[in-house]
């Protein structure tokens, strides 16, 4: 007989092992980041604007087509974390992006 121990899990009802419901909270946790057309972006890749973004603060604009490197998830769903010349603190909504 094994020592894991068992937790009831109240979405299924049922009484699982606690590794095996520490694994689907994980999985549960992690957000999934999706482009404008519904690519998965990931730590590190480069996006293309679709349009043209005034940058609140900055006094410019992003235009249509520009390249962000290396960008960072925040953990929301619909905002990426990125550094652009000039502008500090860049966050984007990935509605507004294209994976390059």
């Amino acid at each position: 007989m094994s020592d894991d121990k068992y937790v009831y899990d109240e979405d299924s009802g049922e009484w699982v092992s606690a590794a095996a419901l520490a694994e689907k909270q994980a999985a549960a946790a992690t957000v999934e980041v999706r482009d404008s057309v519904g690519n998965l972006l990931a730590d590190g890749d480069q996006v293309t604007l679709i349009k043209d973004l005034d940058v609140k603060g900055a006094g410019q604009t992003l235009k249509r087509g520009t390249l962000i490197k290396a960008i960072r998830l925040t953990g929301d769903a619909q905002e990426i974390d990125c550094k652009f010349d000039g502008i500090k603190g860049l966050v984007l909504r990935a509605e507004f992006v294209r994976k390059h």
